[in-house]
């Protein structure tokens, strides 16, 4: 049995959390009971005690790349050349070291789960889906990992025939979740047509890349939102980037926002890379390169952020840490700080259909204690001392 002793939690209250067998056992005010005989007792005062993170988006196949496989451009095009031109260099056995390493990096710093997308293109084959889903099973006991096949282009008409039979096979594989790029194949529509009909066939969620362009002119996520509505498709669909939303007239923007509301998408904002590639080619008054936060969560519409790529030719940067996440949210989004930590926490359980956690009786004990006052205070630092629980397990101890 362990004791959390006066923790503070996100509404400000003290208390003492009990945990036992991996689950929360008792929420009580500090020192209301003696602790049990036997239990172990962490003074925790001056922490704040949050649920362990989401991360909704990433890509750990790609992981650690920045080194090696530059992108001097710096925009997505770019990004996506270096990495066709690295191709023959990215073994098996190279990505799962790096994935692996990301995976655990992430679990330290407080994700307890993290959806990855993996590369499934004509010449990757399936090599990004092997690797990822050994890397899976090499972590389950840190961090839950969740492979979404990223399907190349095209997969529209006779032409598309192959990657469609690539992204069965990947789903046959052990991928989780169909994943694609529509606004980049020959017609965004009748491809976003293609991903839901394989979904279907094989019972799975949808994870697209949707309209990553700061062109107006791109409405795949309308797109997608009116085909879930027509077709009645039953499992969970989550749209990432959503960027040209953004540069769209306000009615537009809000008629989009409604529709997807209705059709129950998640939309992921992804700030730390789409600030970093999108924009370049507008010499002044660079746009943030992100999605309508603000009118998508005026509209009902659950709206997570994810940290999207780490160190590699799409972003440089990255840290793997739901604050740095949460930081950027506040900052480029706009976001309360609150807002901020539950589009890491809540909104990214909600957008990868999983529960949303919280410090009550029963639940999982995945927590995150960081030496602060209120959740505001933790993001403004970056929690640089932090202690990690998965499941009442220790991971790290800052």
């Amino acid at each position: 049995m362990l004791v959390l002793h006066d923790v503070t939690l996100v509404d400000g209250t003290r208390a003492d959390v009990t945990v036992e067998d991996g689950t929360i056992a008792a929420v009580a005010a500090p020192g209301a009971a003696p602790p049990p005989p036997g239990a172990t007792v962490v003074d925790l005062a001056g922490h704040v005690l949050l649920t362990a993170a989401v991360e909704p988006h990433a890509h750990l196949d790609k992981a650690f790349l920045a080194e090696r496989v530059h992108n001097p451009t710096g925009d997505l095009l770019g990004a996506i050349e270096a990495m066709v031109a690295a191709r023959p260099t990215l073994t098996v056995e190279d990505t799962v070291e790096r994935a692996e390493r990301a995976a655990r990096l992430m679990a330290a710093n407080g994700f307890t789960a993290v959806r990855t997308h993996a590369d499934t293109t004509l010449d990757q084959g399936l090599r990004s889906v092997e690797a990822l889903v050994e890397v899976r099973r090499r972590v389950a006991d840190v961090i839950d990992v969740e492979v979404v096949a990223l399907t190349g282009w095209p997969v529209v008409g006779p032409e598309g025939d192959a990657c469609k039979g690539l992204l069965r096979d990947a789903l046959a594989a052990g991928a989780d979740v169909v994943g694609g790029c529509p606004h980049l194949d020959v017609a965004t529509r009748p491809a976003t047509e293609v991903y839901l009909e394989i979904a279907a066939e094989f019972g799975v969620a949808v994870d697209l890349h949707t309209d990553e362009t700061l062109d107006p002119r791109i409405a795949g996520l309308a797109d997608l939102a009116d085909l879930v509505l027509r077709t009645g498709f039953p499992h969970p669909v989550t749209a990432s980037h959503c960027v040209s939303l953004g540069m769209q007239p306000l009615d537009q923007q809000r008629a989009t926002a409604e529709k997807v509301a209705e059709a129950g998408i998640s939309v992921i904002t992804l700030p730390a890379t789409n600030l970093y590639l999108q924009g370049r080619e507008h010499a002044q008054a660079t746009p943030r390169g992100l999605t309508a936060v603000k009118v998508l969560r005026e509209a009902g519409v659950n709206v997570a952020a994810g940290g999207d790529n780490l160190q590699d030719p799409f972003n440089p940067m990255g840290r793997a840490c739901p604050f740095e996440t949460a930081a950027l949210s506040v900052l480029a989004a706009h976001l309360q700080p609150n807002e901020a930590w539950a589009a890491v926490t809540t909104c990214a359980a909600a957008a990868t259909a999983r529960p949303a956690r919280s410090i009550a009786p029963g639940e999982p004990a995945d927590l995150i204690a960081v030496t602060a006052g209120s959740v505001r205070e933790a993001i403004a630092t970056g929690a640089p001392r932090r202690r990690v629980w998965r499941r009442g397990v220790e991971l790290t101890a800052g």
